[in-house]
C-alpha cells in the first residue's frame, strides 16, 4: 500500500533573522535592486536597515523619528512613505495592515505569499512561507473569477512567550 504523501511543513525564517546581520540582509536587498535595474537610495537603505534592526513591526512615524536620530536631520512623512512604497513594490518589506506597521521580508529573493502570525500582547510577528496557503487562495480566486494582485494573511493571537507569562 503506498504511503500517503507527506504534508509540506511551513518554512519559518526565524533562524534566518538570527544568522544574518542587518548589513547582510540589506546587501542582499541592494543586490536584488541592482539585478532589477532599480535604485536603492541612501534613505531607502536606511529605512530597510532600521526595520531589520528593530526586529518587530515598526510604524512609519517610528521610522521617521529613528531616521532623524540617526542622521541628525529632519525627514518628512512623505519621504519615508515613498521609501516604504518602493521597498514594498520590490518585495523587500511587507505592511502588516492590522498594526499599521512594516517588517522586512524574510525571503525577498523569492516571490511568495505573506503569512504573518502576530502577537496581540507584544506585537511580535513571524513570517511563514507555506505554498499550500497560496494554492488555496488561488483556487478560491479562480472559482470567483477574481484576479488577486497581492495576498497577505494575518493571524492574530498570542505568541508562546506571552502565553507562558500569562499562564504563570
Amino acid at each position: 500500500m503506498p504511503k500517503p504523501p507527506a504534508r509540506p511543513r511551513p518554512r519559518t525564517d526565524l533562524d534566518c533573522r538570527g544568522r544574518h546581520s542587518a548589513r547582510e540582509r540589506v546587501a542582499l536587498a541592494v543586490s536584488i535592486c541592482e539585478g532589477r535595474g532599480v535604485k536603492m537610495t541612501e534613505l531607502r537603505r536606511r529605512v530597510l536597515e532600521l526595520l531589520w534592526a528593530s526586529g518587530r513591526p515598526t510604524g512609519a512615524y517610528e521610522l521617521i523619528e529613528a531616521v532623524k536620530l540617526r542622521d541628525s536631520r529632519p525627514v518628512g512623512p512623505p519621504t519615508v512613505y515613498r521609501a516604504l512604497e518602493f521597498l514594498m513594490a520590490q518585495g523587500l518589506v511587507s505592511r502588516i495592515e492590522s498594526l499599521n506597521a512594516y517588517v522586512p521580508c524574510a525571503r525577498p529573493e523569492r516571490d511568495h505569499d505573506c503569512l504573518f502570525f502576530i502577537c496581540g500582547c507584544c506585537r511580535a510577528s513571524v513570517e511563514l512561507e507555506d505554498p499550500r496557503i497560496g494554492g488555496l487562495l488561488a483556487e478560491d480566486a479562480a472559482v470567483l473569477g477574481f484576479v488577486a494582485t497581492r495576498r497577505t494573511v494575518e493571524v492574530q493571537g498570542t505568541c508562546a512567550q506571552c502565553a507562558e507569562v500569562g499562564a504563570a
